[in-house]
């Protein structure tokens, strides 16, 4: 079975499986195409967080999120003038680390040759594919942008001197280039492993590496306004590695809920389902204000300690401590009848660390997908992919960063930088502050489930802030209410923005709940007399979620993907 964000990246994973290619050849053969089809949301520049569950072996996790470069100083930033990463621009890249965690997890975990893998990318980036309406409507956005002040990107994005129009055909000949490249590298070698350690090599330390420096360091628009040259350099790709490590995991209704650590914000979750332990079952029916409101706080408290605690510098200890279950009895109990207007973290070493807290005046509605101003200024989205092959071998990746609106394309490449950095705060105090060699705490926030220690579940959701908060409604309406996983897709959904965003310009509103107007008046009504700041989406707008699953008693497999945008796609034999 295969899900995700794309129909051709769904055909391409089911594809592979049908020719006997395991669920990491199919989800690492999606990812490529994921790069093409979908590039304002995610490219080869980018980065990743996956899990993995091999049948029979141990979960893990995937990290493909690269660091700040040896030169992205707090003091670096602060001679250029700026109080902030910007949103958009190479100095906000950190080291790409996407095609690298992807190349490690296919050797040392797949089955298939990289050239069978990267011929589903290959063929549509030089025959072409589809332009969907997001992607039209994203290069409109940033038309001005790229033709006074990013000419490599006009060219590329504008092949016949004009926006695209949806359903047009579009073709990325460097990319299909680069990736000619990468497996040309590889043809020396004696066997598959060596030959994509090659391709690797070829990435981090031969022309791409060296095209990334000598374009990077050229000035140009940033999203302050100003032009500035940025940091990353070839060493700086050549000593990225990425890594596994063991998932972060807590018990809820009688599943294990595995995710990334707090270098992400998959903890968010996990706090989250400790609280709702301590709260019943009658107050969490998501369709109901009740439900509704008591969800919607408890992602305020746990989004809180992100802000607080999470990011690449914090205290391990840390963790442990705010996944305690009697730490989420205290705080469930700080749930009240109305809607909080303040950022409440945990308190555990004396004083939390505050981000500035910018209000927005309004929530912001929508899908959580780019928006862009003229100046450059943006905030990019998320790609994901799940797949579960024969043997029950589950992957669940969230691959984002290195959109089109990131900064400009390199134009023997293909592909631009992405701007992560923008997560890091230049505050010298923060958890997830700006430090050389640090990963950013990034959103990317895949989930797998288990039960007796068998994977039964990949799933996530692009969506910046808001991945694990619809992750959360899925798990309430799949494990406390009983609901099958595409019902639990296509209910209502909503999120909280009373927390600081992620993505500059970091604003946020108190007591801001976004909802899905199918939600229904009565239930909205109720929310706002409990003193939330509702703003009401469209009916089918919140949310991109997929998944797969799979019955370790009888090996039965499923899969749902999103009707939201008629784009995701879940397929399976």
């Amino acid at each position: 079975m295969s899900a995700s964000t794309h129909w051709l990246a769904t055909g391409a994973a089911q594809s592979v499986l049908e020719r006997g290619g395991t669920a990491v050849d199919a989800a690492t053969a999606a990812a490529f195409v994921l790069h093409v089809v979908e590039p304002h949301l995610n490219g080869p520049g980018g980065d990743l967080v996956a899990l993995v569950a091999p049948a029979g072996g141990a979960p893990f996790v995937l990290c493909g999120q690269g660091p700040a470069p040896a030169g992205a100083t707090r003091e670096h930033f602060a001679a250029e003038g700026l109080d902030h990463v910007p949103g958009a621009g190479a100095l906000a890249a950190a080291v790409p680390g996407a095609v690298v965690a992807w190349l490690r997890l296919l050797a040392e975990h797949g089955t298939w040759e990289l050239a069978d893998v990267l011929q589903y990318a290959l063929d549509l980036a030089e025959h072409g594919y589809p332009v969907v309406p997001r992607l039209a409507t994203t290069i409109g956005a940033v038309e001005d942008l790229f033709r006074e002040h990013w000419p490599t990107s006009a060219e590329l994005w504008f092949p016949e001197g004009r926006v695209p129009e949806a359903g047009s055909t579009h073709t990325n000949p460097a990319y299909a280039a680069t990736l000619r490249g990468l497996l040309a590298a590889g043809r020396t070698a004696p066997d598959r492993r060596g030959r994509i350690d090659l391709a690797r090599r070829a990435w981090q330390e031969g022309t791409v590496a060296q095209a990334l420096e000598e374009f990077a360091a050229k000035p140009h628009r940033h999203s302050d306004g100003r032009d500035h040259a940025g940091v990353l350099r070839a060493a700086d790709l050549a000593a990225f590695r990425a890594t596994t490590e063991e998932p972060v995991c807590r018990d809820f209704r009688g599943t294990t809920v595995a995710k990334a650590g707090p270098w992400s914000q998959g903890p968010v979750l996990l706090q989250a389902l400790g609280i709702l332990d301590h709260v019943g079952d009658d107050r969490l029916d998501p369709a109901t204000a009740e439900g509704a409101h008591t969800i919607v706080e408890t992602l305020k408290l746990a989004l809180a300690d992100r802000e607080a605690h999470y990011g690449a510098a914090a205290d391990p200890a840390l963790l442990d401590r705010l996944l305690d279950p009697g730490h989420a009895r205290t705080r469930a109990a700080l749930i009240g009848t109305t809607a909080a207007r303040e950022l409440r973290p945990s308190r555990l070493d004396g004083e939390p660390f505050l981000p500035p807290l910018r209000a927005d005046g309004a929530a912001a509605a929508g899908t959580g997908e780019p928006t862009v101003a003229r100046d450059g200024e943006t905030r990019g989205d998320t790609c994901h992919v799940d797949v579960v092959d024969r043997w029950g071998t589950m992957v669940s990746a969230t691959p984002s960063g290195g959109w089109l609106q990131s900064s400009p394309t390199v134009p023997e490449l293909g592909f631009c930088l992405g701007t992560r950095l923008q997560m890091s705060w230049l505050d010298p105090r923060s958890p997830s502050r700006l430090e050389p060699g640090r990963r950013p705490r990034t959103t990317l926030s895949p989930t797998l489930l288990l039960r007796d220690g068998a994977p039964v579940a990949a799933l996530g959701t692009p969506g910046g802030d808001q991945q694990d908060q619809w992750q959360l409604l899925y798990l309430v309406h799949t494990l406390v209410g009983g609901r099958p996983p595409q019902e639990a897709i296509d209910a209502p959904a909503f999120h909280t923005t009373a927390v600081p965003g992620s993505f500059w310009p970091r604003t946020w509103t108190p007591a801001g709940l976004v909802a899905e107007e199918r939600l229904g008046p009565e239930v909205l009504a109720d929310l706002r007399r409990r003193e939330h700041a509702v703003t009401v989406s469209g009916p089918w707008t919140l949310g991109r979620l997929s998944v797969v699953t799979r019955d370790p008693a009888t090996g039965e497999l499923g899969a749902a993907a999103n009707p939201r945008g008629a784009q995701g796609y879940a397929a399976g034999r």
